[in-house]
């Protein structure tokens, strides 16, 4: 999956990110009161999320990237508005400068290299993601919507004891909401 999300063209990349982007604004935010809303800066051939991230702060909605606190911790998410610098971070990401402020989002997008319909979602093998969901989860409730290419979708992905499932899948093509297995749909 990494190779062929790096093998992407630039037209494709920038043709994807818009889409994402109108895609995920016609599902969950319209006609509806601003929620913070966590993506990440794209790296490493991710699909981009920077003109979600630019459409969401334009209509009112607090914006966030995520804070890596260490190898095996949970995420902290810290507010991002357009034209933010941001610090170059661990595992070659960026995020926001340390004395932007935290936030608490009620959506996290999270990046994938392989989901499922099921929820399950396949990030980079450090978990982070998963320790942050469950995290947010114990707080109240937070929609977890996992974004990639539309080839990064799969029939099954692996899935371990410590995986939080994502509540939606959402690609440049397509949304799809997820059920876990056994569930009726």
């Amino acid at each position: 999956m990494r190779a062929a999300r790096s093998a992407l063209d630039a037209a494709c990349r920038a043709g994807a990110g818009a889409a994402l982007r109108d895609r995920f604004l016609g599902l969950f935010a319209a006609g509806e009161a601003p929620r913070a809303v966590a993506a990440y800066w794209p790296a490493h051939g991710e699909i981009d999320t920077v003109p979600l991230l630019e459409a969401l702060a334009g209509r009112g909605h607090p914006c966030a990237l995520p804070a890596v606190r260490g190898r095996c911790a949970a995420l902290d998410f810290r507010r991002w508005r357009p034209g933010d610098r941001l610090a170059a971070a661990a595992f070659g990401l960026c995020e926001p400068l340390p004395q932007a402020p935290e936030a608490v989002p009620g959506i996290v997008v999270a990046p994938m290299l392989a989901a499922d319909a099921a929820g399950r979602r396949l990030g980079q093998g450090g978990g982070h993601y998963d320790r942050t969901l469950r995290r947010l989860r114990a707080r109240g409730a937070v929609t977890a919507i996992a974004v990639g290419f539309d080839f990064q979708v799969v029939a099954e992905t692996p899935a371990g004891p410590g995986d939080e499932p994502v509540d939606w899948v959402l690609t440049e093509r397509r949304a799809l909401r997820c059920r876990p297995p056994g569930e009726a749909g």
